[in-house]
């Protein structure tokens, strides 16, 4: 694996501004911030693989209610057919289902989003900073800036524990992050398209790709660039190395429900190899184990 480059000098310092003394004291504290801040972020991973799998059951689960809602009339219900008005009872308890199931999925994905926030604001607390003046005798860290000195947050580039400093650390979050990030944007767009599979029933609200699907979405996208504020439009889901998918299609059939779901299940946006590889690297350097077992 090839070793993150240092931030620019924009972004970091080439020499600690603190004294020989507080240097010493701001590794160890720096380490306990990076083994903090990682162990979140395989934390986060663990919740997205859980909360993924449930939003998949329900969007499964929502299908198969809109499938047997829509091939009702023609159905045939052997010893039940002299039942009266048998079909459409069956039909109104299929759709309420359609209805739970379709906030399940949606509460998944508002879960997903949350955990992606989680992972977006850890990814940004890797460095370790003074807090108060470094000339005060008993000195304190935080993984925020004061702002009211020149402490870069990275103790001037030196290794964190044996090889790599601050700046490595970052660089490896943000790839990891951006995965998921991706793969967000790309589960929002199989939930409109889940959702959208019923609005030919008029009873069901129809929801398109610029609306929010939940109060304070767009907010939330904001904080990781798939909701530009400023244009007021969201950005179009890509899958890796690929052209932008297009968030305008429709389900025909049974066989693009499927297709829906198996992408859902791939999670083609995140490399797994890559992410167990980069937990793997830091927990090596951290000594400490970040892989699901």
């Amino acid at each position: 694996m090839e070793t993150p480059e240092k931030p620019s000098s924009s972004s970091s310092s080439s020499v600690s501004p603190l004294p020989a003394s507080a240097s010493r004291l701001w590794r160890p504290a720096a380490q306990r911030n990076l083994r903090n801040q990682w162990s979140k972020l395989a934390s986060s991973r663990t919740e997205w693989l859980s909360c993924s799998s449930k939003g998949r059951s329900h969007a499964t689960a929502f299908i198969n209610a809109y499938l047997s809602q829509k091939y009702m009339p023609s159905m045939e219900l052997g010893v039940l057919k002299d039942m009266p008005d048998i079909k459409n009872k069956a039909s109104s308890k299929l759709f309420k289902q359609q209805e739970v199931y379709q906030k399940q999925l949606l509460s998944s994905y508002k879960d997903m989003v949350d955990i992606v926030i989680n992972m977006v604001n850890t990814s940004r607390l890797m460095r370790c900073y003074v807090k108060g003046p470094a000339s005060s005798p008993i000195l304190k860290f935080s993984s925020t800036s004061e702002d009211h000195n020149d402490d870069f947050g990275d103790g001037g580039g030196i290794p964190v524990f044996t090889f790599l400093p601050i700046s490595s650390f970052e660089k490896l979050a943000d790839e990891l992050v951006q995965m998921f990030v991706s793969e967000l944007n790309l589960k929002r767009l199989l939930v409109v398209e889940f959702v959208t599979s019923s609005c030919e029933d008029s009873q069901v609200k129809e929801l398109i790709w610029s609306n929010e699907l939940y109060p304070g979405e767009f907010d939330d996208l904001s904080i990781f660039d798939l909701y530009s504020n400023e244009t007021c439009k969201l950005v179009t889901p890509k899958m890796m190395e690929r052209e932008n998918a297009k968030p305008t299609l429709q389900f025909k059939s049974q066989a693009n429900h499927e297709v829906y779901l198996t992408t859902w299940l791939a999670e083609v946006n995140i490399d797994t190899d890559r992410v167990d590889e980069i937990f793997s690297v830091i927990g090596e350097e951290m000594h400490v184990s970040l892989l699901i077992s």
